[in-house]
């Protein structure tokens, strides 16, 4: 990023972080050029093995070595989704301790920003510039991040060697999940840097926040969306549908009453019993389908907004009353 095109304290903020925003910058294309790397590699060890005519099912002793490297190299393709799901769950908490630390923390910490204060620029232009450029560069960068994860692994669904929507390094690697949580760590991590004024300590809170933030998440998540509903008859043929989250299983009576999963255990003595001292007639599956994915997505993210601007909102009042 280059600091010509600005002008006052934008341009300041791109000086003084230079290498912090070429990094953000320069992530994507590396992270866009390894999984499209490796998934190219992938592909041709693919192709190569149909070629040989060996199976991984009915696998001949002549195809050991050759069915043994193939899963290697599926193997091999789960862990580099693996490793990008886990980077992009890492990337809010550093994006958010940057801005709390290097950015603002450390400028009222060394009194630095005096300087920027005493030459025309009020506090709020000086707080907008270090809101701005990190948000531009951060929502760059994750969005073509995300976009590179899912196209990944949209291939290897495709190849039947991707992970499950709901996994939390998927899940949380895709859509716009991702810039949510990393639009809200910046905002929360400007606020805490001014809060606290200390660069070490903004750092760790801002990281400690944000894993309270995802351990939230996690828990009301399936509660996000209305969740769709199937029932059957104990014994029936029913099959739970691919790739759903089981929310929450029990039994249903006569009237229509659910009763919790653990009201009859099936490998209990009196089982068929105890079904019919209770009145009940079905069980019942709530689930999300891999459908909610986007309904889902879209309502953490609109929420992970409004505790963006909300915290923003909180930053410009703290520093209004500390410094007019």
């Amino acid at each position: 990023m280059s600091a010509i095109a600005l002008r006052g304290p934008e341009r300041v903020v791109v000086a003084q972080h230079r290498w912090a925003l070429w990094i953000m910058g320069v992530l994507p294309v590396l992270a866009v050029a390894s999984l499209a790397g490796a998934w190219l590699w992938t592909d041709h060890v693919v192709d190569a093995f149909a070629a040989t005519g060996c199976s991984v099912i009915h696998t001949t002793p002549d195809c050991g070595e050759t069915v043994n490297a193939y899963l290697e190299r599926q193997l091999w393709m789960r862990e580099v989704l693996n490793w990008s799901g886990l980077l992009m769950l890492v990337l809010p908490a550093l994006v958010g301790a940057f801005v709390a630390g290097p950015v603002i923390a450390r400028e009222l910490e060394s009194g630095t920003y005096k300087l920027a204060w005493a030459q025309s620029v009020t506090p709020v232009r000086w707080l907008t510039a270090k809101l701005a450029v990190p948000t531009v560069v951060t929502l760059a960068s994750v969005s073509v991040l995300s976009a590179a994860c899912a196209w990944a692994q949209d291939r290897a669904d495709r190849a039947h060697q991707g992970q499950v929507w709901h996994e939390r390094t998927v899940y949380g690697s895709m859509g716009t999940v991702p810039v949510g949580y990393a639009l809200c760590m910046l905002a929360l991590g400007a606020l805490v840097g001014l809060v606290l004024r200390r660069t070490l300590t903004a750092m760790v809170v801002t990281v400690i926040g944000y894993g309270a933030l995802v351990v939230a998440f996690d828990s009301v998540r399936n509660t996000l969306w209305p969740t769709l509903t199937d029932t059957f008859k104990q014994g029936s043929d029913y099959r739970f549908p691919d790739a759903a989250i089981n929310v929450g299983t029990g039994w249903l009576t006569r009237s229509g009453r659910r009763l919790p999963h653990e009201a009859c255990l099936e490998w209990g003595p009196g089982f068929k019993q105890c079904l019919a001292d209770k009145d009940i007639t079905h069980r019942y599956f709530d689930y999300h389908p891999a459908s909610h994915f986007w309904p889902l997505q879209l309502v953490e993210t609109g929420i992970l907004l409004v505790l963006a601007a909300l915290a923003v909102a909180l930053a410009f009042r703290v520093l209004r009353r500390r410094h007019g």
